[in-house]
């Protein structure tokens, strides 16, 4: 009768614990495949609306691209039908003298529908949408609760500088400063 006491309780949370690891790893498995196809669709997606937004794009001095990355929190198939609900960064880089100069940006959840591009090979952008104003409901009625867990993580800016100082033919150690 001890025995049952004492291992009782302690079954019942490996197994809650075990079921809790599933669920978390079933949750957050990402087709690496069909992300690595549907990611540069995205991401040109992104830059182009971006474009004409900028706080350096007014300042003649001083030229300015934005770059953007995504990170894939949910991804589904359905067809020709991709739905990816990602977090996006986006940063408008600029040159001054030698340094490298962070003007504008912003960190985003979206829900992008994409389409196979049959004749092109690859996917096209059909639909985004994004929450109004930093509406928690909205992500939550959006990304799965895994997703969720994630939105609030500040995204990696190394790759993005890095593309920058490549593109502006910048030397891996210029300065970044801000505008």
């Amino acid at each position: 009768m001890t025995s049952i006491r004492i291992w009782g309780p302690g079954a019942g949370a490996v197994v809650v614990l075990v079921a809790a690891g599933v669920w978390a790893r079933g949750s957050s498995a990402v087709d690496a495949g069909l992300w690595a196809d549907v990611r540069p669709a995205i991401e040109t997606r992104l830059v182009t609306q971006s474009a004409g937004n900028g706080a350096a794009e007014s300042e003649p001095s001083l030229r300015s691209r934005w770059f953007c990355r995504a990170e894939a929190l949910d991804l589904t198939e359905s067809g020709d039908l991709v739905r990816a609900g990602v977090d996006t960064l986006c940063l408008e880089y600029g040159v001054r003298g030698d340094a490298l100069m962070e003007c504008s940006g912003a960190q985003i959840p979206q829900v992008i529908r994409l389409e196979r591009d049959r004749t092109n090979g690859g996917y096209r952008v059909v639909s985004q949408e994004e929450a109004p104003d930093d509406d928690a409901e909205w992500d939550e009625d959006h990304f799965s609760p895994y997703a969720e867990s994630r939105l609030n993580q500040e995204m990696e800016s190394a790759g993005l500088q890095a593309a920058a100082r490549t593109h502006f033919g910048l030397p891996a150690t210029a300065p970044v400063r801000n505008c």
